[in-house]
């Protein structure tokens, strides 16, 4: 297991409220930050909002992104689209776009070594029917076919563990889960049934919040993180933990003491 953060988590949002937003002015200087805090697994994040200045969606700053990190000791193996969630093509035809954004994205992403393709269907994107799921396998399977050998396209989904475990079935190797401690947690969802898809599971979220309410520091929620470990070390969990907790005004600070927080249990 090996332990990474989210983009933008280092420096302050560059929108008012924000607790997760592609940092188009600082993501330079988060990097650097990084290098000086041992820091060196990135996951790299997409909102619709500042799309055209984000390097996985333009060519040229894409070129510049792969300059920069050259020689930095960064991976950013995978990448957190939150324009999915904000346009899901499957609830409404207007957001047609957002699949002719995703192929952009899957190739550009190939230039910098991104293996993982993350999409999450929750609040905004969460799945209402079967209609809705039909929609999105579908699609989906054609977008599979921009992936390279060795990528993988992550649903973090809100579906309850059996019905995780059925929908997940219904696609190829292409595919996989993204588990979110804090999710689960707030759902209240019973981590012995979430156990049954982990096979499935290629990235993992680290975040704590309450029962039905939001983000917290870790340890300070509901989530049992002690069961959480000890299962990840039996199971041999060989894949990435990032860090996607809570924001303070100390963004260091936080980062570090929910860093800390994690490696008592590595």
């Amino acid at each position: 297991m090996k332990l990474g953060i989210m983009q933008g988590r280092l420096v302050p949002s560059e929108k008012k409220n924000a607790i997760q937003y592609f940092p188009a002015k600082r993501w330079k200087q988060e990097i650097s930050l990084m290098k000086k805090n041992n820091i060196n697994i990135l996951e790299w994040t997409i909102n619709i909002e500042n799309i055209r200045k984000n390097h996985l969606f333009d060519e040229k700053l894409n070129k510049e992104l792969v300059k920069f990190i050259a020689n930095k000791n960064i991976k950013i193996p995978s990448v957190t689209c939150d324009f999915f969630m904000q346009k899901p093509f499957f609830k409404n035809k207007r957001f047609k776009n957002t699949l002719e954004n995703l192929k952009k994205i899957i190739k550009l992403s190939q230039n910098i070594g991104v293996k993982f393709i993350i999409l999450p269907l929750v609040d905004f994107s969460s799945i209402e029917n079967l209609s809705q799921e039909k929609i999105l396998i579908n699609e989906m399977k054609k977008i599979s076919k921009h992936l390279k050998p060795k990528q993988q396209i992550l649903f973090e989904i809100d579906y309850p563990p059996n019905k995780v475990l059925k929908f997940i079935k219904k696609l190829n190797h292409k595919f996989g889960i993204n588990y979110d401690t804090g999710n689960s947690a707030s759902l209240g969802y019973d981590f012995n049934e979430e156990k049954k898809y982990f096979k499935y599971v290629k990235n993992i979220h680290i975040k704590d919040r309450l029962f039905r309410g939001p983000t917290v520091r870790l340890g300070n929620g509901d989530y049992e993180f002690k069961n959480f470990f000890s299962f990840l070390k039996k199971f041999k969990y060989k894949n990435n933990l990032i860090l996607q907790t809570a924001r303070a005004f100390n963004h260091l600070g936080e980062i570090k003491i929910n860093k800390s927080f994690v490696e008592n249990y590595l």
